[in-house]
């Protein structure tokens, strides 16, 4: 890690002329020069690069700072230490001191996410828990004093996994408190990711500098859902796509009729099974039109049956049908059995949109009498 390139042998002990650092890994903020009991030598060389700052401590006490250059170190470039060591008239003897260098540079790619999800309210969902997690970058500030007096102390070598779960616990419990107070819904944090950044970046600069570091910049990668919403939305989206209940009917009939036709190990013969496959086709066309106009009436064999001339009863009453608003797309028109069965599989809420002839407007079925009874006999969701 570190190097010191010349140390001077002398009779008594071991004179060091020569004090520089060269740090080889990515995470080290603070190291100390191994002077161990050897002593310093008037006018030894000091080194700092790029990136570093040297600070000289005398007893626990701070003394000069050196920024990146190259410097002789005597009483004229060393003002403070010259003072505290009581140097009137100059010395020409050694003297013990402790260098620290500072790694100025940024340390990137810091992660922080949520360890427990995150409780809110939200205006869509109701109660619900979020996960977040992203990154931030950070350096230590330009007067290195603070972070050495604060958090460092007389360590050796300090690196960014002494103070990273503390900087961690200021970014959750800002985000925290930021996302509940923002009330933005759920489904509308992905378009606010870059305010969420920008913002949290001025909130936490106050916290890091409490410990002689600069934030640099703060990034909220990804909030996510429950496993069991996400799983919702899905469903929620795929009936928004399908729209068209009659015709995806009709082409799941036809797929898989295809799929027995393609099967060598089902049987018969090409012509049955074609004829079969009209007939297949037609029926689901029949059962679709069916379910969605049930004023259409019966089929029996595959056949319309035949017209007779003998008196036949009165027709049944109609049953009033309804449209249905879901996922912003109009279906419909259902019979009240058929919307009794969209309550059950969670198709049809209390505040879905339903219209029917005679209404002046959409209302939500909870609102229209006939449908309001329906929720009664449905049980609450687990």
């Amino acid at each position: 890690m570190a190097l010191f390139n010349k140390i001077k042998q002398k009779a008594f002990g071991e004179f060091i002329d020569i004090i520089e650092w060269t740090d080889d890994t990515s995470d080290t903020m603070i190291w100390r020069f191994p002077r161990y009991n050897s002593e310093i030598k008037n006018g030894a060389q000091l080194t700092v690069r790029e990136t570093q700052v040297a600070v000289l401590v005398n007893e626990g006490q701070f003394a000069d700072v050196f920024q990146p250059g190259r410097y002789e170190l005597t009483t004229n470039n060393m003002p403070i230490l010259t003072t505290l060591k009581g140097w009137k008239y100059g010395f020409n003897s050694p003297f013990k001191v402790d260098v620290y260098f500072v790694n100025t540079k940024q340390f990137l790619n810091q992660r922080w996410g949520t360890a427990n999800p995150i409780m809110m309210r939200d205006p869509e969902f109701g109660p619900i828990r979020l996960r977040a997690f992203g990154s931030y970058n950070f350096r230590v500030q330009e007067d290195p004093i603070p972070f050495i007096k604060n958090v460092a102390g007389t360590s050796g070598e300090f690196t960014t996994e002494g103070i990273s779960e503390q900087l961690r616990n200021f970014v959750i419990t800002k985000f925290t408190d930021y996302l509940g107070e923002s009330k933005i819904a759920a489904l509308d944090l992905a378009a606010n990711m870059n305010e969420f950044s920008q913002e949290l970046t001025i909130g936490l600069k106050d916290d890091f500098a409490e410990y002689g570091i600069e934030l640099t910049r703060f990034l909220v990668e990804n909030v996510s859902l429950p496993e069991a919403v996400e799983e919702a939305l899905d469903r929620r989206t795929s009936m928004g796509v399908i729209g068209n209940m009659t015709a995806y009917t009709q082409m799941q009939f036809a797929d898989s009729l295809k799929d027995s036709a393609n099967n060598p190990s089902g049987g018969g013969n090409l012509a049955g099974d074609a004829m079969g496959a009209g007939i297949g086709l037609a029926m689901a066309g029949q059962m679709a039109g069916q379910m969605m106009n049930p004023q259409a009436g019966q089929f029996h064999g595959g056949q319309q049956p035949p017209q007779q001339a003998a008196p036949t009863p009165p027709p049944m009453p109609q049953q009033t049908t309804y449209h249905v608003a879901v996922g912003g797309v109009q279906q419909g028109p259902f019979p009240v059995s058929q919307l009794q069965q969209m309550i059950q599989q969670g198709q049809l809420t209390r505040d879905t949109l339903v219209w029917t002839a005679g209404m002046p407007a959409w209302a939500a079925a909870n609102s229209v009498q006939e449908l309001s009874q329906l929720f009664g006999a449905v049980p609450p969701p687990l």
